[in-house]
């Protein structure tokens, strides 16, 4: 994997260095001396956002982890933030390991079920606040008719991976597949755990949905906040490269590099591919290129900045085994209190 990540940057690294040739060195120092020491609260500015996806795990959250302090869960976040920047994994490493950080004394399945929760909240969050702002803001801006079709293929796709993926929880069906194995014969006991693990999670799922779907709904409103709240930086980006600036243009160029976020998930190379996408955003909103890249490189810094407070929160929790939650008690009939 330590190859394959730098193999990856090895391939990045070029295209960003493209990038900067085609745009110029001069004008791209130029837009950087803008901002001046407006990039501090910049970067403050764009991990307050972690704040609202960290209230929007809360909710998804069961048994004893609801009892959990914002702080501790906030660390566990930030933690899982800088494993998925760090690591070529798609955006699942970080949601590893904010499981095994969450899980304890026969926990896992709960923290495997809040986990697999929030990633669902968070895409139903993502797809709306996507949907909402194209209608609202990218009406108005000319765009070809290809790019609107691949706007609308990609968003629909995405509505149709979460009604799916709602629907598997939903009905206990993500360990389907071991379970049929199992039923089979044609796994070993190593089969056999896994889809004793896996029964225990879809337990969960369920009842979790029997019993707390309101806080599905709060979990998916506080996503959809951390996502506006990125409206927030980009328009102080603004102010500071350009004098002045509009919610409406912000929003517009928030909501344009969400959608392509949303198409590059897949590619596993980050740098140079996501200054690409937000030179692309500003150029089909009228900005000129260096902007975008100026953007791009500053989202890379904060991006970094974020990922580093992360590590260093990882780090903590690993060292001082914050992690190892004291046992929950259990009552005389058996179940753990919470």
């Amino acid at each position: 994997m330590k190859v394959f990540h730098l193999l990856m940057v090895a391939a990045g690294v070029p295209l960003l260095g493209l990038l900067i040739y085609n745009v110029g060195v001069q004008t791209l120092w130029r837009e950087f001396t803008r901002i001046g020491w407006g990039l501090a609260p910049l970067i403050l500015l764009e991990g307050a956002a972690n704040l609202f996806h960290t209230q929007g795990w809360r909710h998804c959250l069961s048994g004893f982890h609801r009892s959990l302090p914002f702080g501790h869960v906030f660390c566990v976040h930030m933690a899982g933030v800088s494993m998925n920047y760090l690591t070529p994994t798609a955006g699942f490493g970080g949601e590893v390991t904010k499981g095994l950080l969450l899980a304890s004394d026969r926990t896992g399945p709960q923290a495997a079920s809040a986990v697999l929760l929030d990633k669902l909240s968070i895409a139903f969050a993502q797809l709306v606040f996507i949907t909402y702002g194209s209608f609202l803001f990218l009406a108005d801006i000319m765009m070809s008719r290809t790019l609107w079709f691949a706007l609308t293929s990609v968003t629909a796709l995405l509505g149709f991976g979460i009604i799916g993926f709602l629907e598997v929880q939903r009905r206990g069906r993500l360990g389907g597949i071991v379970r049929w194995v199992v039923r089979h014969r044609l796994g070993g006991a190593s089969i056999r755990k896994a889809a004793d693990s896996m029964t225990e999670v879809d337990d969960e799922l369920q009842r979790f949905y029997r019993t707390r779907q309101p806080d599905l709904l709060l979990s998916m409103a506080w996503h959809f906040v951390g996502f506006l709240w990125g409206v927030v930086p980009i328009y102080y980006f603004l102010i500071l490269t350009r004098g002045d600036a509009s919610l409406s243009m912000a929003w517009a160029l928030v909501v344009l590099g969400s959608w392509f976020d949303l198409i590059a998930f897949a590619i596993p190379i980050d740098i140079g591919v996501k200054e690409t996408t937000r030179v692309l955003a500003f150029r089909i909103v009228g900005f000129p290129s260096a902007l975008g890249l100026t953007y791009g490189i500053t989202r890379r810094l904060q991006q970094l900045f974020w990922a580093g407070i992360g590590l260093l929160l990882y780090g903590l929790l690993v060292s001082t085994r914050i992690y190892s939650f004291p046992r929950p008690h259990r009552d005389e009939s058996g179940e753990r209190s919470q």
